[in-house]
C-alpha cells in the first residue's frame, strides 16, 4: 500500500504541469507519515501570508545540525513533498516546507496557469529561508529545490545568505523550456523578470549540488553540466546523473530499497555532498 501511495505521489511530480497548477488541497499532513512537525504562519516582505511546516529530525537519527528549506515544483502544494521530508527527518534533517501564494493554504493569488513561475515566488522563499534562519541561526541552512524551485533556489541564493544549494531538475535555459513545450502545441509565457535569470550562476556563492536525468527533456542533464563546468574560482559545484526522467531521481535511486526505507538512498547523497571538502570541484 506504501509503495502505491508513493507512486501516486512522484508521479503528480515527474508529470510536472510546466505552467502553474496550484492545488488547495494537502493530501496528507506530516504527521500522517508519522512525522512530529510545527504549523507555522509566515508573512513575506510584502505582507503575504504563508502555511508552512516545520518538520523535526527523527527520533534517535543523528543530528546534522541543518535545515532544508523545500522549494516546490510548479504543481500541487507542500503535501507533494512530504515523502522527501519523511526521508531528510530520517537522516536527522530539520526540514521546512511552505505553500508558495496561491498554493495550498496560503494566501489567494491571481496565477495564469500558462504562466512559468512568478517573481513572487522567489519572495515567498526567501522568506521562508529567513525564518529558517531565524529558528536555527546555529545551524547550516539551505535550499533543496525541485524544477521550478530550482530556478527560484537560484534566485535566492544569488542575494541572500544560503549555506549551499541542491537542485534537482535544474532549470537553466527558460526559452529552450517554452520552445519545448511549444513543440507539444503547448503556451507557456514568462514574466518580465526573466531577461534578468541566466546571469545568476556565476552569482551563486554557496556550494551547490545539481541532481540531474539523464532522459530529462523538460531540464536537460546539459544544462546541469555546463553550470558545473562554469563554476569559477572557490565555487564548488558537483553533479550527480542518474538514468531518468524529469524528477525520477529519488524513485530511480530507491529501486533496491524496502518501501519503508523509500528516499534514503537520495539522501545519502545529498549527506555527502553536504560533508564533502570545502574546495572547489567540477564533476
Amino acid at each position: 500500500m506504501l509503495r502505491l501511495v508513493l507512486f501516486g505521489c512522484l508521479l503528480l511530480q515527474t508529470l510536472s504541469a510546466w505552467a502553474l497548477k496550484p492545488s488547495p488541497t494537502w493530501w496528507a499532513k506530516p504527521d500522517t507519515l508519522g512525522l512530529k512537525y510545527q504549523s507555522l504562519a509566515l508573512t513575506t516582505p510584502d505582507h503575504v501570508r504563508l502555511a508552512a511546516w516545520l518538520v523535526a529530525p527523527a527520533a534517535g537519527a543523528p543530528d546534522q545540525h541543518t535545515t532544508m528549506v523545500v522549494a516546490g515544483s510548479d504543481s500541487g502544494n507542500m503535501a507533494s513533498f512530504l515523502f522527501q521530508a519523511r526521508a531528510l527527518a530520517a537522516a536527522g534533517y530539520q526540514v521546512l516546507l511552505f505553500d508558495y501564494r496561491g498554493f495550498g493554504h496560503s494566501q489567494a493569488f491571481a496565477i495564469d496557469q500558462n504562466r512559468l513561475y512568478y517573481e513572487e515566488f522567489a519572495t515567498d522563499l526567501g522568506a521562508a529561508l529567513a525564518e529558517a534562519r531565524r529558528r536555527a541561526p546555529r545551524q547550516r541552512v539551505g535550499i533543496l529545490g525541485f524544477s521550478m524551485g530550482t530556478l527560484l533556489g537560484a534566485r535566492v541564493a544569488a542575494k541572500d545568505r544560503c549555506d549551499f544549494l541542491i537542485t534537482d531538475g535544474y532549470v537553466g535555459n527558460l526559452q529552450a523550456i517554452v520552445a519545448y513545450q511549444a513543440t507539444r502545441h503547448k503556451t507557456v509565457t514568462l514574466p518580465a523578470e526573466a531577461t534578468s535569470y541566466d546571469p545568476l550562476g556565476p552569482r551563486v556563492k554557496c556550494p551547490w549540488l545539481f541532481i540531474a536525468g539523464t532522459e530529462d527533456r523538460n531540464t536537460p542533464l546539459a544544462d546541469s553540466a555546463a553550470a558545473v563546468q562554469a563554476a569559477r574560482r572557490g565555487q564548488r559545484r558537483q553533479l550527480l546523473a542518474v538514468p531518468c526522467g524529469h524528477l525520477g531521481a529519488m524513485e530511480e535511486l530507491a529501486k533496491t530499497e524496502p518501501a519503508e526505507e523509500y528516499g534514503n538512498a537520495y539522501v545519502r547523497v545529498i549527506s555527502r555532498f553536504l560533508a564533502g571538502p570545502p574546495a572547489a570541484s567540477k564533476g
